[in-house]
């Protein structure tokens, strides 16, 4: 089964920056050796996606399915490269500042009605997404709070500034479609079709089946250049709705769709298959929590270090996600992932489970007769939850956690539920005490509100950690741009979370993107649809 994407921890299949990652390695599946490809003309592009897009309105969109679908239809300011880096979008060059950006548009873009596209429409646009009364869920998780774009037509230049410093405003823009003038004035129109500069227009739309997107003549201006006259382009991208992954991989492989994306059981079938192209996309990160709330178990810092050091992380990684996860490097996996410096190494627990014996005896936890420890006539119990939507490897790592704690003496219950419940647990009832939490962010910055400050039911810090020295190291961060001290701060901030196993890095989760008789780029779960072409069978 698919797993959520995970934005800002668990808005379930959010904004696909948490679905499909950076830009990945390609390679046709068989191995063969790479020849000139051979483009076909005036061809049909059909991609299976896991839900249907509902509501298309780009101000309010979060799920992966919807954000793909606009990413064919609207232009951003910027896109992701091949390398995980910015590169200009509707943007040809931008000058950073702490608390500000400045952007010099491209000329001649048209919008899909045939209007201009200038700066007073991007600065518009913007400002509509950062309007608290646009009831964005982007503001304040993709974009900061307080932003405001200003136009300047005769430069042919739009400003974003803020109140305060803000490292990765730059970094936002590639989740921030630029509507038209005639959506915005009529924002209704936008959550049934599409009103943008992109190189497709939506035209047709039967929920919980199909949509169509037909491309525009004398599109030029995107990825580098590149635009709808180049080869192999698709005349017509389908959007097929496929909620099952053995559906998918069953259409893939009798050609009745070119793309769809793979995370469970399908996928080591799929990676078999023939001609087909794969591309190994980050996902989200594999880490686990301990509820350290007024007389939880966690709350005992030489519990939390002692369940940390019985586990083997490597074999649990392994189990939890099925062979297909990468070491952990931090807590940020998806592109553009601007902070890319190493947080985890030399700060991840160490296998030792005689010492995670030795930590809870000197710290009072004494085997009783049944073998489950006690300290003063209370048992060493803990509720270890997971999502069952997250399939298999959830399950199995669950089962691999209880059996090692319970060999050094803890009491432990399991509990799968589905994520409706599962995300109760954790932000409404905190009825838990360990549970793996996956999390798909690119900016650090995404995840201070859930590791520290108010705790649930008054904040999002479900975890109820208190590290001063994260505090600490993220309000300089904060400071900083990214390129001037601030990943070094960010990483240390969350290298101190690891420190005080208030989290434990698990491992980097990986998906498969499996294209046939077409190419595709779609970093951050958003396409570029420029760089996708047909090929020849």
């Amino acid at each position: 089964m698919k797993k959520p994407a995970i934005l800002a921890l668990f808005a379930s299949s959010a904004l696909a920056l948490s679905a499909c990652g950076g830009g990945g390695s390609a390679q046709p599946s068989d191995g063969g050796s790479a020849a000139p490809a051979e483009y076909a003309e005036n061809a049909t592009f059909t991609m299976a996606i896991t839900g249907d897009p509902g509501a298309l309105d780009p101000a309010t969109a979060v799920q992966g399915s919807t954000n793909l679908l606009l990413s064919y239809t609207y232009d951003t300011l910027t896109y992701i490269g091949r390398d995980g880096d910015l590169v200009p979008g509707l943007a040809e060059s931008w000058q950073v500042e702490p608390s500000s950006v400045t952007f010099t548009l491209r000329k001649n873009v048209t919008c899909a009605d045939g209007s201009p596209l200038g700066p007073a429409e991007v600065a518009n646009s913007i400002n509509h997404v950062a309007d608290p009364e646009t009831k964005s869920p982007l503001l304040g998780v993709l974009i900061p709070a307080g932003v405001k774009a200003e136009a300047d037509d005769a430069a042919g230049t739009v400003t974003l500034s803020t109140p305060k410093a803000s490292p990765f405003l730059l970094h936002s823009t590639v989740a921030i479609f630029i509507v038209c003038r005639k959506g915005l004035a009529d924002p209704a129109m936008l959550a049934k079709s599409t009103s943008g500069s992109g190189p497709y227009e939506l035209i047709e739309s039967v929920p919980n089946d199909h949509y169509t997107l037909k491309v525009r003549d004398g599109y030029a201006w995107g990825p580098g250049g590149s635009g709808t006259a180049d080869p192999g382009i698709p005349q017509t991208v389908v959007l097929k709705v496929v909620p099952n992954e053995s559906t998918a991989a069953n259409l893939l492989l009798t050609g009745s769709i070119n793309a769809a994306v793979f995370t469970g059981a399908d996928r080591a079938r799929v990676e078999s298959m023939p001609g087909i192209i794969k591309t190994i996309l980050p996902g989200g990160n594999s880490e686990f929590f301990y509820n350290q709330g007024k007389g939880r178990p966690g709350a005992d810092p030489a519990v939390r270090k002692a369940l940390s050091q019985a586990l083997n992380l490597d074999e649990l990684a392994k189990i939890s996600t099925q062979g297909t996860g990468a070491q952990s490097t931090g807590m940020t996996t998806l592109s553009p992932r601007p902070c890319r410096v190493d947080s985890v190494t030399g700060h991840r627990p160490t296998y030792d489970p005689e010492a995670a014996k030795a930590a809870l005896d000197a710290a009072g936890w004494k085997a009783g007769a049944n073998g489950t420890r006690e300290k003063d006539g209370k048992p060493l119990a803990i509720k270890l939850i997971y999502n069952s939507d997250f399939g298999a490897g959830a399950q199995a790592g669950a089962e691999y956690q209880a059996d090692a704690w319970q060999k050094i003496g803890v009491a432990v219950e399991i509990k799968g539920s589905a994520g409706g419940a599962w995300s109760d647990a954790l932000f409404k009832t905190g009825d838990w005490d360990v549970s793996t939490v996956p999390i798909g962010v690119s900016l650090p910055s995404q995840l201070t509100g859930y590791l520290s400050g108010p705790t649930v039911p008054d904040g999002s810090n479900f975890a109820n950690i208190q590290n001063a020295k994260y505090t600490e190291q993220t309000g300089k961060a904060a400071e900083l741009l990214p390129d001037k001290g601030g990943c070094d701060a960010w990483a240390q901030a969350e290298s101190a979370l690891f420190d005080d196993f208030d989290v434990v890095p698990v491992a980097e989760e990986t998906q498969l993107l499996a294209t046939k008789n077409a190419e595709m780029f779609m970093p951050g779960g958003l396409a570029q649809p420029t760089l996708t072409r047909m090929l020849k069978d």
